[in-house]
């Protein structure tokens, strides 16, 4: 998932950090909102000391995106748990150090920090957000510390700009531009989309991501897309942008944006009479949509996403069971497998590597193949993406249905 609003050059706030590690001297291990499960610390000197291994958890648990941070978190804990109740890794308890970034760049900067200084954690799980991610991954590297996202979506989370890699920064999830490139082919070989409409939140890299990779394939598939609209994050009133793409007449409208904007866009769309299929990614997936929106509004709505708990797979309804056996029969969500699968591709690394040290993880997460995890089957490429497949989600009466599978 990319980053909701603009962020800070990484270069000021990895500067500003310097201060903030100062700073951090003098705190205690679990300040900043943290809290720790799955094992307890044997002051040994590293992450990796005595009968433990630390891992961190840097998250959005208060903030505008807290529902995925939070949902990352639930995974990640109950994997947490079933690996500690199956023996650990080579004997050893794994310990989650979980701190909260409050869904702020600065924050994540902050916590990484700590993270990576002072819990002196082996890995850590990155947050929810590509912004936030992107601005710990400096972190990352200089104190050579493994971070691996769960959901951050945005191609420059593992290479930078001018193509270097970022050494010890990995994800679980797939990148935007399959996405955008899988909710085009959707469009036109499963629903005979020809003329389309675009409706982006501007200011957002990861739906203009979206957007460019859907508009690019559209265009390779014969589609035409008739209009191109854009809001702004934190909009409440879609309804005169609307109307303007209605009179354009598309049979398809993709929309690429956060639950928060989405969930009042589809309620308008529908209000005005709009009553085509709606499309989006990721960042719809939230419990929050269907109350934005209304159930009845939401169908005839897609998304493309990182799993399904309709899928009928053995692995993932196995999944699915223990989940909801810990969370009160909570249906798990694709962020809830993404932070599950993340703690379980650190523990294969683990198991493979030669050491705890941070270099030996980082080696053996990019060696990576064939690793089945719930959200599917993937290897690690050269830079450091997954190779895994997609799926497609369709709303029903409010409630999320499996569609299909995407290869890549």
């Amino acid at each position: 998932m990319t980053e909701k609003n603009n962020f800070k050059k990484v270069g000021s706030l990895v500067l500003a950090s310097s201060l903030v590690m100062g700073a951090l001297a003098g705190c205690g291990a679990k300040e900043g909102g943290g809290t720790s499960t799955g094992g307890s610390s044997d002051g040994g000197s590293s992450g990796g000391g005595g009968d433990t291994i630390k891992i961190g958890a840097n998250l959005e648990l208060s903030g505008p995106v807290a529902s995925y941070g939070s949902s990352i978190g639930q995974g990640a804990e109950l994997a947490v748990k079933e690996i500690n109740d199956a023996g650990g890794i080579d004997g050893k308890k794994l310990e989650l150090v979980k701190l909260d970034n409050k869904s702020e760049n600065a924050e994540s900067v902050a916590q990484a920090m700590k993270l990576a200084t002072q819990e002196k954690v082996v890995a850590m799980l990155s947050p929810a957000t590509s912004g936030n991610t992107i601005a710990t991954v400096q972190i990352a590297n200089e104190q050579k510390v493994p971070t691996i996202g769960a959901a951050a979506t945005a191609p420059n989370v593992t290479i930078n700009d001018d193509g270097s890699l970022n050494d010890y920064a990995f994800r679980t999830c797939f990148i935007d531009p399959f996405q955008g490139t899988v909710a085009a082919n959707f469009a036109v070989d499963e629903l005979d989309a020809k003329n389309v409409a675009i409706f982006a939140d501007n200011a957002s890299d990861y739906a203009k991501g979206l957007a460019a990779s859907f508009k690019e394939t559209i265009g390779e598939k014969g589609g035409k897309v008739v209009a191109e609209e854009a809001y702004v994050a934190k909009d409440t009133d879609f309804k005169t942008t609307l109307t303007r793409i209605k009179a354009a007449k598309p049979d398809f409208i993709f929309i690429p944006g956060y639950y928060e904007e989405v969930g009042l866009i589809v309620k308008q769309a529908r209000d005005l009479g709009i009553d085509v299929p709606l499309m989006g990614a990721d960042g719809w997936d939230s419990p929050k949509l269907v109350e934005l929106a209304g159930a009845d509004a939401l169908n005839k709505t897609y998304i493309t996403n990182h799993y399904s708990a309709e899928d009928p797979d053995k692995k993932i309804q196995d999944f699915v069971a223990a989940f909801k056996k810990e969370y009160s029969d909570k249906s798990p969500d694709a962020f809830n497998a993404l932070g599950y699968d993340s703690v379980y591709f650190l523990k294969d690394a683990i198991e493979r590597a030669d050491s705890l040290d941070g270099e030996a993880i980082k080696k053996a997460l990019a060696d990576t193949k064939d690793l089945t995890l719930v959200t599917g089957t993937f290897s690690v490429d050269e830079n450091h993406n997954p190779v895994k497949t997609a799926t497609v989600l369709e709303f029903v009466d409010g409630k999320q249905k499996f569609n299909s599978k995407v290869n890549p």
